[in-house]
């Protein structure tokens, strides 16, 4: 049967999986879930992880894609990773296990999902024959990877906002230096979140979105969260013998760790949930007492994660408050309208059996660089040095325990030689990043300027 996708905030259509990769966010502003949680499929510990992929997510795309359908773009999509494991994991002892999510091709996790997710749009637009105008705010990594997974398809304009001056070099040129005609790249004078309400605000202009064909690659559009589950799978798969598995996931917009509570929604065994945050603490704020304060941003080593409003976390208090729609809507009004929100205690219990928060400073993150880098020889990047800092403060249970890295460590060379390590060469592909010409436009933080550029553009 054919599975059909509603709204967090329960006044939207329900859609099919077609329907929802183009939409995005749902008209109610809410973001779309599937109406049941699948039974996770019986899988072999020795499939690859192409397989893997295609068998947990046959089920979000019935109707809609046919399963073999479904194993050509996955094999296609993965087919662009320079690991031959696609997701290695590596051990670091005392059965921790480093789930290394950054071997596509901008070397950041966003490959895993983007690099499918630009051939669904790709599949979807061809068949209605239809284009679409891509949307998209970044804090350094979404950006790259779906400009990566998005250039030259015909189907589709690209346009990434990214905050003026907030981002690595790295980071931007690996935005600003791809020649193709369908990608336009924005500075922004603001911060991420601003850019973040800018591209939420085009699509909240029903005449702005209606007349472009607005679509998103941010994690509100729940292709990407699907494609996530599957490396929980697939860890769950490599180091589980069986029994249950820990996870400890560094997060800012709250997409990444989600998906690991859909994988379990699914069933797959999990004890702990680490949610590991720096100094814009926001969710370990949330994990720990069940009320979230908006405050302001504070700039850090590892900026992925410089968020105040993690919008995926409206997919899970959509699951704590029994999927009330209207409750979840009256909720997020609240947070916006206040910038506080409470849980009420007997629905946030459920969290604190399995779930644990650190906020992990900069000073931490260096000394967690240097640390491993002395012990192992290995290097690692600041937001999965944040990660491995909460993992050794909160690690609570005797499962297998697999860290999330999120990024190449090339990717934030500045953060790896504050620890006084040296950081790694960039692989081949981007040895040169540093030299080629840059094109990009900025802009105001002004919605009117950033339509105007867009239709312009789009012309």
């Amino acid at each position: 049967p054919a599975m059909q996708y509603v709204s967090t905030r329960g006044s939207a259509p329900t859609l099919d999986f077609g329907d929802v990769l183009l939409t995005g966010l749902a008209a109610d502003g809410g973001l779309y879930v599937p109406d049941h949680w699948p039974r996770l499929p019986r899988l072999a510990p020795e499939a690859s992880y192409a397989e893997v992929a295609t068998a947990v997510m046959a089920p979000f795309v019935a109707g809609s894609l046919e399963a073999a359908e479904l194993a050509t773009l996955v094999e296609d999509a993965y087919a662009t990773f320079s690991h031959p494991a696609v997701v290695p994991l590596v051990d670091l002892g005392d059965d921790h296990h480093l789930m290394e999510l950054f071997w596509g091709p901008t070397l950041a996790f966003k490959d895993v999902a983007l690099q499918l997710v630009g051939r669904l749009f790709d599949h979807e637009l061809g068949r209605r024959h239809q284009r679409l105008t891509i949307v998209g705010a970044t804090s350094g990594d979404t950006g790259s990877a779906a400009i990566e997974a998005c250039r030259d398809r015909d189907p589709l304009d690209v346009f990434i906002l990214f905050p003026d001056g907030r981002v690595s070099d790295f980071q931007r040129r690996q935005m600003t230096t791809v020649r193709a005609d369908n990608i336009h790249t924005i500075a922004v004078e603001g911060t991420f979140d601003d850019c973040q309400d800018l591209v939420k605000a085009m699509f909240a202009d029903e005449a702005f979105r209606t007349e472009r064909s607005l679509g998103a690659v941010n994690s509100i559009n729940w292709a990407r969260v699907m494609a996530q589950i599957v490396y929980y799978v697939w860890a769950w798969l490599q180091v589980g013998q069986g029994g249950p598995v820990s996870f400890c996931v560094p997060t800012g917009n709250f997409g990444n760790l989600f998906a690991g509570e859909a994988a379990r929604r699914m069933g797959l065994d999990v004890d702990q949930f680490i949610v590991a945050s720096n100094r814009n603490a926001i969710l370990t704020q949330f994990f720990t007492t069940g009320a979230m304060t908006i405050g302001p941003v504070s700039p850090t080593l590892s900026p992925a994660m410089d968020i105040q409003v993690s919008s995926n976390l409206e997919r899970l208090l959509f699951e704590l408050l029994g999927r009330d729609g209207i409750q979840v809507a009256e909720l997020m009004a609240r947070f916006r309208g206040e910038g506080h929100v409470e849980i009420p205690a007997e629905q946030f219990a459920p969290l604190g059996e399995r779930w644990s928060a650190a906020a992990i400073d900069d000073e931490r993150t260096v000394a967690t660089i240097a640390e491993l880098a002395a012990r192992t020889g290995m290097v690692v990047d600041p937001h999965t040095a944040v990660a491995l800092a909460a993992a050794h403060d909160l690690r609570s249970s005797r499962s297998p325990l697999v860290t999330l890295a999120t990024a190449h460590p090339a990717k934030f060379a500045d953060a790896v030689a504050a620890a006084g390590v040296v950081p790694p060469e960039p692989p081949d592909s981007l040895s040169d990043l540093l030299q080629r010409p840059e094109q990009y436009v900025t802009l105001p933080n002004d919605l009117a300027a950033v339509q105007d550029y867009v239709r312009s553009m789009a012309e």
